[in-house]
Order: C-alpha cells, then structure tokens, then sequence
C-alpha cells in the first residue's frame, strides 16, 4: 500500500542557499510524525515546500500517489488539500472564533457549515468561545482555534510548524497531548516541525531527526533515542556526556566510569569507542568502584537531584540520582558506575 505522502530525495533553499539535501521519507494514513533539529536546520523550509510554499530543486513530492512538486511543476497549495497551522496562528483578528473556523468552509452549504464548526469547537473544548475575538483568548485557546481552523475543511495532511512555541512549558506540554489526541481521533496525518523533543516524543509515531543538511534518522521515538543512528542523534536527542571507551573481550567496553558490558559482536577488541551515557546511567554512591567523581554542582528536582562530577581525567559528567538516603554535598569524592541495558557507542573518528 503507496505512503500518503512520499519525500523523495528532495532539495530545498533558502534565500538560494542550500539548506536540506537528499531528504527521503513517508507519512502512512493516520500516522503522526515530527522533524527535529536545531533551529537554522531547515525543518520550515522543508513543511513550506511540503505545502507549495517553497519550490524544490530536486527529487519529487507525492501526495495520495499524485505528484505534487517537482523542480519543474508545483501544484498550487491551495489544490492539495494540505492545512497547516503556523507558528504565530495568523488568525484573522476582525473575525469571531466561529468565523475563523469557518473561514475555508465557504464551498459548503449552512447547515453542513454549522454542523462542521459545532463539531471542531466541542473537538477543541472551545464550546461558548464562538463569539470571541483572536485577541480575548489566551495563547492556548487561540492556538485550539488555529488548530481547528486547519482542520475544518477535513485536509489530507496537517503541517505544524513550532505550534507550541509561545506557550508556557506546562500548557505545551497538555497541548501537545491534547493534538494528538484529536489527530488521531480524526484519522488525520501530520507532520510537525519542533527543535524541542520533549514535545516530538510525546506527538510523534515517527521521528526524524534534521541536522548539518541532512536527515540523520528516521524511526520511531523509542528506535531514534535507544539507538541513535551517529554521534550527532546521540548528542541531540536526550541530555547525555560523551566519555572515552575501549572494546574488551567478551562484549566489555572500558570507560572512564569503568567497565560497562556493551554488543560483544559489535566491536574488535581495542577498538576505540565514544560511549554516550545519560545521567540516570551513571549511579553515584558505589563504595567499592575504582572511579570516583567530585561533586562540582548539584540541582535538587524533587524527585531526583541532577549532580555534575568530574571524573579524575578531568572530564564532566551529570548524573541523575533518586535517593532519599544520600545528599551528596560540593566538594565531596563519591564512587560512580554505569548502569544501562543499552549501551551507545560510536568507533572514534580518526
């Protein structure tokens, strides 16, 4: 069964510079994905040309098995039933909550109209609100409003792009939960641009990650954090301190924390590895380890205190430690060791 939407092997610029190249992936019917990267990394450039906003200078786009943009043709954005919600909203100011919603339903008659933006209010928990203007709503209630307004006339595909940016992190992080409930709960495919992964995590069935021009990885948020494609995935997706390892016989990897147990068939024995370890890795508190790290900051989370030590090479390392046994203070020498089911390392580059 052909993908909904097909990128294959597209180039897109800004300003005629270069920005992505090569970029290949599918959206399946009713899946919900994302594009992560820093910002400057061309995820918008990529969702604009998506929409027709942008040309392409190479490859193809293919939508429902048409093909919708090619460096030589490009169907017009208002012809491939895409909605995309933007950044900013751009929500007409002069119009109600109700007619914004309506504002791409003109080709249907009343009642369908009103029976379509009775259904997306009471979908967006905006019921009561129809009479409101953009500027008597809070940041939330307007971005439900963009929401439903790209979901009105019932598009193929839905484009984000950074929607939960000028939200506080508590009502992005509902909201982010709340849209993929109501995506999924419509059938509708989306695609959402964020530098953020918290919020890619929690909306995303698949994830690709954007960095340096190209599409590092694109699996599923479990695949792309627990076995991240290269130094760079690894480093982006997840907080995390980089150490120095070796291979050992028998699948051992001798790091600056120790010996953890890595693949035994991955590496050669004294090949020399980046090992990449996440703070809930490193446990402080071993009596009996050969490495100890001395406390240089400490943040107290509540549930957890997030310790940074330096090991005695010198190198700085973060640990997330849940305990309400132990409060290591400034100063003090403590044992560390890695814990962790997955290791991930990468052959040092020559």
């Amino acid at each position: 069964m052909a993908s909904l939407l097909a990128v294959e092997q597209i180039e897109c610029r800004y300003q005629q510079q270069v920005v992505v190249k090569q970029l290949s992936f599918a959206v399946e019917q009713g899946e919900v994905t994302c594009l992560l990267g820093p910002s400057g990394c061309g995820k918008t450039t990529v969702l604009r040309a998506i929409a027709g906003f942008n040309p392409i200078y190479n490859g193809h786009l293919n939508l429902s098995g048409c093909i919708i943009s090619t460096p030589e043709s490009n169907v017009p954005p208002e012809q491939r039933n895409i909605g995309m919600v933007f950044q900013d909203y751009a929500l007409f100011p002069h119009l109600s909550v109700r007619d914004n919603i309506a504002f791409g339903l003109r080709q249907l008659g009343r009642n369908e109209r009103h029976h379509t933006i009775e259904h997306l209010l009471k979908l967006v928990e905006l019921k009561g609100m129809a009479d409101r203007y953009p500027h008597e709503l809070s940041g939330g209630q307007q971005q439900r409003v963009a929401l439903a307004r790209a979901l009105a006339p019932k598009p193929k595909l839905l484009l984000m792009d950074e929607p939960f940016s000028n939200l506080d992190t508590e009502l992005r992080r509902q909201l982010s939960v709340e849209v993929r409930d109501i995506l999924k709960e419509e059938g509708i495919s989306a695609i959402m641009v964020t530098h953020d992964q918290d919020e890619a995590f929690t909306v995303s069935d698949k994830l690709g990650i954007l960095a340096d021009g190209y599409l590092q990885q694109w699996g599923s948020p479990f695949e792309v954090y627990h076995h991240p494609a290269n130094l760079k995935v690894a480093g982006f997706v997840g907080e995390g301190t980089f150490v120095r390892g070796r291979a050992l016989e028998g699948g051992l990897v001798e790091t600056d924390i120790g010996l953890v147990k890595g693949k035994a068939t991955q590496w050669h024995q004294g090949v020399e590895l980046d090992v990449f370890l996440r703070p809930h890795e490193i446990v402080p508190g071993c009596v009996d380890c050969s490495v100890q790290g001395e406390v240089v900051k400490r943040e107290f989370l509540g549930t957890s205190t997030l310790y940074t030590l330096r090991l005695p090479n010198g190198r700085l390392v973060e640990s997330s430690f849940v305990s309400a046994d132990h409060d290591y203070r400034l100063g003090e020498q403590v044992g560390l060791r890695v814990e962790t089911d997955n290791l991930v390392a990468f052959r040092t580059a020559v």
